[in-house]
């Protein structure tokens, strides 16, 4: 029987959802925390591994000579060395498309919150600023309609698309910048990141972090957008250097953020933008929703049952090939 250890169980269940399709495949250990210079210690003879965002590194892999599966409780590998994994046969699964509907979803919540403000006027409410004020009305906040507004896309996989879609359905103009052309296939405009990111109103992220891509979003790029536009990152904390997206905000070059990933999490104290002005942050929740990660176990139970059956899936490193 396998030996199995679960890193970070906490970051997918609280006890609301079941880890069992997963334990039943092994010899299983479960730990709900651990930190990264405690991984190898942990793993100790295990042959696979499953974890979410825990480091997987060259000297884990040194120290964990058994160690041939690595599955995520995620679709991005970022924390994962699969160089070294590839060096010693071990396979590395991911979770694609799990988290589309939700991950969109919630990439409109903070568009709409930008623009609707309904969190700052049902506290307005509740503070008791609306009773008996003169007028049935009280908007003393702008509000704006997204009809009309061009909306960025950066990248154009499963949740680009999914944006697009929804934007549309909004009456907003769509255009996208993206590695993989090939998937446009629904007349979107294809365009570079300097004139996307002149063009929109709304600049969204949804492409994967690599060493090419990191801090993409910098003092220059955020020098291209208009005063009026906001930038939106669901995807990866490392695609947009935070102090330069800080200063954009509080010198007013943008308008807003919506943010919920960070380059370090949880978020620290020095974080740039921590009461960044017009900045919204949700604490990595975009994936959250209770039915997406009864959608993500599923997958990450098949992945290793397949592994173990030795007809691996999802392989990361296929899909880099």
């Amino acid at each position: 029987m396998a030996k199995i250890v679960i890193l970070d169980a906490e970051t997918v269940t609280k006890g609301d959802v079941s880890l069992d399709g997963i334990t039943v495949l092994g010899d299983t250990k479960v730990l709900g925390y651990v930190p990264n210079d405690r991984v190898a210690d942990e793993i100790g003879d295990a042959d696979a591994v499953i974890c979410n965002k825990c480091l997987i590194t060259e000297e884990v892999f040194e120290r964990c000579p058994n160690l041939r599966y690595v599955g995520l409780f995620a679709t991005g590998y970022n924390n994962v060395d699969i160089e070294a994994a590839a060096k010693r046969g071990a396979s590395v699964c991911n979770v694609p498309s799990y988290s589309t509907y939700s991950v969109a979803q919630h990439t409109f919540a903070l568009i709409l919150e930008h623009y609707s403000r309904t969190a700052e006027y049902a506290k307005s409410v509740n503070d008791g600023e609306w009773i008996n004020y003169k007028l049935f009305s009280y908007f003393y906040m702008p509000t704006a309609e997204l009809l009309g507004k061009t909306l960025g896309i950066v990248g154009y996989g499963d949740i680009g698309q999914r944006v697009a879609a929804i934007a549309r359905a909004f009456g907003m103009n769509v255009i996208t910048h993206t590695r993989t052309a090939a998937k446009v296939t629904d007349g979107t405009e294809i365009v570079t990141l300097e004139e996307l990111m002149r063009r929109s109103d709304i600049v969204t992220l949804h492409c994967p972090l690599a060493k090419d891509n990191e801090r993409m979003i910098n003092a220059e790029t955020l020098s291209l957008m208009k005063p009026t536009a906001l930038l939106i990152n669901t995807a990866r904390g490392g695609l947009v250097d935070e102090q330069a997206l800080a200063d954009a905000l509080n010198s007013g070059v943008i308008a807003g953020a919506g943010i919920d990933v960070l380059a370090n999490e949880p978020m620290r104290a020095d974080c740039p933008l921590y009461k960044a002005k017009n900045c919204i942050i949700t604490p990595h929740i975009a994936w959250a929703p209770i039915e997406t990660r009864e959608r993500l176990l599923k997958v990450v139970a098949a992945n290793l049952e397949a592994w173990l059956n030795g007809t691996p899936q999802n392989e990361v490193q296929s899909k880099m090939k």
